[in-house]
């Protein structure tokens, strides 16, 4: 799928320039200082993970989208499984979020 390719190239560059947060407790901290511009969730968190980003996005208005496994998002950004990551550079945020949507981007 060409576009997991795209997707997985972004989330490594947006790794390696230090743009992504990473863990549950460190990806709310992030977002109660709003510097979160995007939060990606992996296809099989939990659902009470799931929930709890989702009312976190919601509630700040931030945008959340499920993509890849845990597996899969750790691997792309060099680490063991992670179930949710915050981006927290807006441009690499709005090049995710338009890979994701098919070509609409943020803002």
């Amino acid at each position: 799928m060409e576009n997991k390719e795209k997707l997985g190239g972004m989330l490594g560059l947006a790794a390696k320039a230090g743009k992504v947060v990473v863990g549950s407790q460190v990806v709310l901290e992030t977002l109660a200082k709003r510097k979160v511009k995007l939060l990606l969730l992996a296809e099989d968190a939990s659902e009470r993970t799931k929930e709890i980003f989702q009312k976190e996005g919601k509630e700040k208005n931030i945008p959340v989208q499920e993509c890849l496994t845990s597996e899969e998002i750790g691997r792309r950004i060099g680490k063991s499984k992670k179930a949710i990551i915050g981006i927290s550079d807006e441009n690499f945020a709005k090049a995710i979020y338009k890979i994701l949507s098919g070509g609409e981007a943020i803002g």
